[in-house]
């Protein structure tokens, strides 16, 4: 009895006690460090939930985040009249409050243009549309003002950026304020739809002011529009070249290239004396995406205050490529950036790979002409590397070479790629020719004096190879041709100067070094092989190419008898001129580039083996790639398409450097 009365007693006691100090709350235990990183880092970027931040700043309101998320107006005018609140945190809360708004209305049906029917009423099409763009409407004020949050969080609180420079905090709200600009440019696109990208965006009472000034050659220029690069995902692309720093990532959009290569268009016999439209080789094509950084800057900030209220605001353009950094209130920061984002995506768009294919199977292929492409705009201050692809190839077959030129800063901030694209079943002296003029047209462009004039380099695969050593030799092929051919009706034609300006043979000047990968410079016996035989009699040199020749011949010998008469095997396709047997291959095996020129040398090794006489890449044998008086050469282990190698990549990235180097550009 005693016992029971003393138990009763104790429970009496301890729930009594309970009810007065409470119950122990906190414990301790270990959890997995991705998920200590992931509190500690995630926000509303990452999730649908507000950083752990936001959160902790919250509870000092006693409401609950769900309720700040969908009025946000309201929780911020709260946060506002609690003391306790750090200039930091209220400005960095009410940031991520503002962009969670916008994500919300993003994803709702009620701001998707998409959502629109045609099969409707009028009258109930007109309220759908007046409900998206309301949605809209308020999805961009909800941007507006994490932006303005952001950038007075960065920029204006009592502590300076370099204060909190490991801060994570910090990096959020650049990623809130990086992402809202990308934001607002695009629902505003989607709210005022024009075939021109905006130069003034009216948001409620704010206005953005497109500002050029650090990008001026698109001042004077029609901008098709403006894309965000955050949700660009290139699949062909082994890695993206960024660079992280302030600023939203885009591409400015020109208009559409009014002569693409599908483009049908009259094979010209002589390009350099043929009158362009503007005087100029409409196949020369600017680059059309431009990678583009964007900040968005107040136009007074003496204040929070002035931040948060003046409505005129600046989106200002910078030149990734020319400025590195970004001054804002008197300091300079480093510039956010993607470089590869252009390029992917004219890759993407243009699908050059299916034309190359096209061009060489179909004989009557809109592909006639070659065609250069400059990957960024045209820089007087950087040397040029000219890049000539292989058989049944295009540009693609650089993507890793460009796509690493950008990503090392030296090579980068040095040097512009020009990309040439042909058609591949042509004869290879005629795709040398055209190539050389086109490749002179362009060159004619550059200023005189500008270092873009001079000590460029030229890059070959494979049949681009043999071209390339072509384009930096002197030769003269008229009495060797003559031999060769041994026709009477040559004679006729020995001294046209269209037949002449094919076989006499000048360097490009301004070629100062180049290198050839797995070229055939002497052939090869894969193009003898009983399946490429049989493949080569399927293509068929182009229509409009021999109708052109055959026009400027004037009817002293007919189109059907025009390659079996006259070319006797010195006309024929691209594929057939790659045996070492054809008389392509002996009329040119023993030019070399000119005396003094430097030149290099990458193959393919795909056998194991080190005797210099059994070396191939499964279809160029060493031999037929080596060159004497190459300053360097290097075999790699690989096949054929040895310039996608990681380690052709970084040789060729090591001759670059080494050209800086010796001009006294770099100094390693």
């Amino acid at each position: 009895m005693h016992y029971k009365m003393n138990k009763a007693l104790w429970l009496c006691s301890a729930i009594f006690l309970s009810s007065l100090t409470g119950c122990q709350v906190v414990s301790v235990k270990n959890q997995k460090i991705n998920v200590s990183i992931s509190n500690e880092r995630d926000s509303i970027l990452t999730r649908d939930k507000l950083s752990e931040a936001s959160l902790n700043v919250l509870s000092m309101t006693g409401r609950e985040s769900k309720n700040c998320m969908n009025q946000p107006e309201q929780c911020v005018e709260e946060l506002q009249k609690i003391p306790q609140i750090l200039d930091e945190q209220l400005l960095s809360t009410a940031s991520e409050l503002f962009l969670a708004k916008s994500i919300q209305l993003g994803k709702s049906s009620e701001c998707k243009t998409s959502v629109l029917s045609k099969t409707q009423s009028d009258e109930k099409q007109l309220l759908q549309k007046q409900t998206i763009e309301k949605c809209l409407d308020t999805q961009l004020a909800m941007l507006d003002k994490s932006i303005r949050y952001s950038y007075a969080y960065l920029f204006k609180t009592e502590r300076v950026p370099q204060d909190r420079i490991f801060d994570n905090r910090q990096v959020q709200i650049r990623d809130f304020y990086n992402l809202a600009i990308a934001h607002l440019v695009q629902a505003y696109n989607q709210r005022h739809t024009s075939t021109e990208a905006s130069r003034r965006l009216q948001i409620g009472e704010s206005i953005y002011h497109v500002d050029f000034e650090f990008y001026p050659q698109l001042k004077e220029k029609k901008a098709e529009q403006l894309l965000s690069t955050y949700n660009m995902n290139f699949s062909g692309l082994r890695s993206v070249t960024r660079r992280d720093g302030f600023g939203s990532e885009f591409l400015v959009v020109m208009p559409e290239d009014k002569n693409p290569p599908n483009t049908k268009a009259k094979y010209i016999v002589d390009p350099l004396n043929h009158k362009y439209p503007n005087g100029i080789n409409p196949n020369i094509h600017d680059a059309r995406y431009l990678a583009t950084t964007i900040t968005a800057q107040p136009k007074s900030q003496r204040d929070v205050k002035d931040i948060l209220t003046n409505p005129e605001f600046h989106l200002k353009l910078y030149d990734p490529y020319k400025n590195e950094k970004v001054k804002i209130a008197g300091r300079d920061y480093p510039l956010a950036a993607n470089f590869s984002a252009p390029y992917g995506l004219w890759l993407a768009e243009n699908n050059l790979g299916r034309s190359a294919y096209l061009s060489l199977i179909d004989r009557d292929d809109q592909i006639l002409m070659p065609h250069l492409y400059m990957l960024e705009p045209y820089n007087p201050d950087k040397k040029v590397i000219v890049l000539v692809h292989g058989l049944a190839s295009s540009p693609e077959a650089w993507i890793r070479l460009t796509n690493d030129i950008m990503g090392d800063p030296v090579l980068r901030e040095n040097f512009q790629v020009w990309q040439v694209f042909y058609s591949t079943n042509m004869p290879i002296l005629e795709s040398r020719f055209q190539i050389h003029s086109i490749v002179t047209q362009a060159f004619d462009q550059v200023q005189p004096n500008a270092a873009a004039a001079k000590d460029a380099v030229l890059i070959g695969h494979s049949m681009g190879g043999i071209i390339s050593r072509l384009l930096v030799s002197n030769a003269d092929l008229v009495n060797d041709t003559q031999k060769l051919v041994n026709n009477r009706k040559l004679d006729q034609f020995k001294n046209n100067p269209l037949f002449k300006a094919r076989l006499q043979m000048q360097a490009i000047p301004q070629f100062d070094r180049a290198i050839f990968l797995a070229s055939p410079h002497r052939g090869t016996d894969y193009a003898d092989r009983w399946f490429t035989r049989a493949a080569r009699k399927i293509i068929k040199l182009p229509g409009a190419f021999l109708g052109a020749f055959a026009d400027t011949l004037q009817g002293q010998i007919g189109l059907d008898d025009f390659v079996k008469e006259l070319g006797h095997g010195i006309i024929q396709n691209g594929p057939s001129d790659l045996s070492k047997n054809s008389k392509f291959t002996q009329l040119t095996k023993d030019i070399t580039p000119y005396k003094g020129f430097k030149f290099h040398s990458i193959m393919g090794n795909n056998t194991g083996l080190d005797d210099l006489n059994l070396i191939t890449d499964d279809i160029v044998p060493y031999r037929s790639a080596h060159l004497e008086g190459a300053i360097s050469e290097k075999i790699l282990k690989g096949g054929h398409s040895i310039q996608e190698t990681p380690e052709a990549v970084l040789e060729l990235r090591r001759i670059l450097r080494l050209h800086l180097t010796e001009l006294g550009i770099y100094k390693p």
